[in-house]
């Protein structure tokens, strides 16, 4: 069985990250989608609220399953089982961090592979900041985030839900 491990920290999770998780979800028997707590940072929703919406929004995906960890993702990786990790590209700017870190984690894990993903054109500019900047002006989610993680946006940031 080949599984692959989608971490992030997802805050909010968009549609662009829904577009790699099914693509992801084609390519492997399983996907665990790895929700990040970083204790470092702190996060517009809480990793329960994180998990929570992307189990929602994932629901139709049979073999996407949400877990939340801490720690290096390398580690998480292995602790699953899996020998793949999944990344997102939108730029080529995100391909420099991108490659550091995969660079690094295959030094710390020879036996854990990196495989990135072009965002699709239609996500490439989006990012939970896009998203987050957005809400707190209270516009139009509709087209980057799911309607489960716009509610909650509106909610946090705006104390309503309409």
């Amino acid at each position: 069985m080949h599984k692959a491990v989608y971490p992030g920290s997802f805050d909010p999770v968009t549609n662009g990250h829904l577009d790699i998780i099914r693509r992801a979800s084609i390519q492997f028997d399983e996907v665990i989608v790895g929700v990040l707590h970083n204790s470092q940072k702190t996060p517009l929703f809480s990793v329960e609220e994180r998990v929570n919406m992307i189990k929602s929004i994932t629901s139709d995906i049979p073999n996407v399953s949400v877990q939340a960890f801490e720690g290096l993702s390398v580690n998480f990786v292995r602790s699953c089982g899996a020998q793949v990790i999944i990344r997102g590209l939108r730029a080529i700017t995100d391909f420099e961090y991108e490659l550091q870190m995969a660079q690094t984690n295959r030094v710390m894990a020879p036996d854990i592979d990196t495989m990135f993903l072009i965002t699709s054109l239609e996500y490439a500019y989006l990012s939970s900041t896009t998203v987050k900047e957005v809400a707190s002006f209270g516009e139009d989610l509709d087209k980057f985030v799911q309607p489960i993680v716009a509610k909650a946006l509106r909610r946090k940031l705006l104390g309503n839900e309409l």
